[in-house]
């Protein structure tokens, strides 16, 4: 079964193989490639081919129809493909998952459409996972990130002092999440 969430400024849905080069387009071709600078690994990225760059997402394109959750989700406005939210295992013992998004068009890093469409895929991957966490790993000066996950009701959980380095600059490494439970009580469903 395909995945749509409809919110009143963007939607989520599952990535098809004409959405790769669009993706392609962004990381190295688009004139606005700040994203770049804020989304990880905060290193420089080296230039790929779109033949090697699109089996990537194999993966993701083979759950397409089927009823398992996802691990990416396009995240569309105004019928435009304009970023993508994404998770990944912290620890599989613990049950966790770190959870990110990244807009391309760094004009819609205003309007809400961000806080829309992570407060959506939080609401996914709670609603499709038995996990007891959602958390997201990011560094001091991403004050953007931080105030996204702030929005969505995350809170501080740890901060090492100077201990990431972005673009040749030390910033504290900064953990933010949220618990299940604590979600479930800020949507208003009984535990």
């Amino acid at each position: 079964m395909a995945v749509l969430l409809k919110g009143e400024k963007v939607t989520l849905r599952d990535l098809t193989e004409e959405d790769i080069r669009t993706l392609y387009y962004y990381e190295f071709e688009a004139e606005d490639r700040e994203h770049l600078l804020w989304n990880g690994p905060y290193g420089t990225q080296e230039w790929e081919s779109y033949e090697t760059f699109a089996p990537k997402f194999a993966e993701i394109l083979a759950l397409t129809y089927t009823g398992e959750p996802r691990s990416r989700l396009v995240v569309e406005i105004d019928g435009q493909l304009k970023g993508t939210v994404g998770r990944y295992w912290v620890s599989k013992v613990t049950n966790w998952f770190e959870i990110g998004i990244v807009l391309f068009d760094s004009r819609d890093w205003s309007g809400g459409y961000g806080t829309e469409a992570f407060r959506m895929w939080m609401g996914y991957l709670f609603d499709s996972l038995d996990t007891v966490r959602l958390g997201i790993g990011t560094w001091s000066g991403n004050v953007r990130m931080m105030g996204l996950a702030a929005k969505c009701g995350m809170t501080e959980e740890a901060r090492v002092r100077k201990a990431r380095i972005v673009r040749g600059e030390y910033y504290d490494a900064i953990k933010m999440g949220i618990l299940r439970e604590e979600w479930e009580a800020a949507q208003g469903w009984k535990t």
